[in-house]
């Protein structure tokens, strides 16, 4: 099985002497391609610090990050920039649409760039739109929709060229139930049957019991994880609160 991700030893301290504040202690981290993987933590603990040092938009105090063969740490800000749109798709709860384009074009815009030729690209778009379920609206704009089509729009562009990894920050934060269902189903066969690599940070144990594994968090350290396996969808739910409980919080109080 072909690792996309492999973190050693990473740390993130803030700060100067007499006052150092340390996000990330000595976190080691892989991912194998097709893999589900969430973070979950108290508020506070280090999740997104993690999750914004994985997708390059932090750089770590000390340690190696590994993705789909790359040493990312002692790129230049170009290369970054260059690997984060050829390797690396983005979901977060506020959607980050643009109003002035449709749901179509939002969809585009990582392909732009990639000069990938008409017949693909529309081929794409329809493939990823059928996948989420939004063929239907693609000539709408983002205010003629709901919250839930927009964060589906948002997962359609984040996947639509192919990206090594999946960074997915809160992205059931904004969505009432069904939207949130709807999303996590989409991303889980999205893992299953594409072999897309997923991370997600949330703070939702429902939202957590879609993922394959689950890496918990707490004062920049790791403090367990959870495995799956052959257990339920609900079984891993109530495994997931019970893990939330001795970290000092319920499954949706926690950030």
């Amino acid at each position: 099985m072909k690792t996309i991700v492999e973190a050693k030893r990473i740390k993130k301290t803030y700060g100067a002497k007499g006052n150092v504040f340390s996000a990330l202690e000595d976190i080691d981290l892989t991912v194998q391609e097709g893999e589900f993987v969430g973070i979950m933590g108290p508020s506070g603990a280090g999740k997104s610090t993690l999750l914004n040092v994985l997708a390059t938009i932090d750089e770590p105090t000390s340690g190696d990050i590994t993705i789909d063969g790359t040493s990312i740490v002692k790129m230049k800000e170009e290369q970054l920039s260059a690997f984060r749109r050829d390797k690396l798709g983005f979901i977060f709860q506020d959607y980050n649409l643009l109003d002035t384009l449709t749901v179509k074009e939002n969809i585009i815009l990582p392909l732009a760039m990639a000069k990938v030729k008409v017949e693909e690209l529309e081929r794409r778009v329809r493939d990823v739109a059928d996948k989420f379920g939004i063929s239907s609206i693609l000539e709408k704009y983002p205010y003629q929709i709901s919250g839930g089509q927009k964060q589906r729009t948002a997962a359609s562009r984040a996947i639509v060229a192919k990206p090594s990894l999946i960074l997915a920050d809160e992205p059931t934060g904004a969505l009432d139930s069904k939207s949130a269902t709807d999303l996590l189903e989409s991303l889980k066969g999205l893992s299953e049957q594409d072999k897309a690599t997923i991370l997600m940070v949330t703070h939702d144990a429902f939202a957590a019991s879609y993922c394959q594994r689950v890496l918990f968090i707490k004062d920049g350290k790791l403090f367990t994880e959870l495995v799956k396996g052959k257990m339920s969808r609900k079984e891993f739910f109530n495994k997931v609160l019970d893990v939330l409980s001795a970290l000092g919080g319920g499954g949706n109080d926690i950030i």
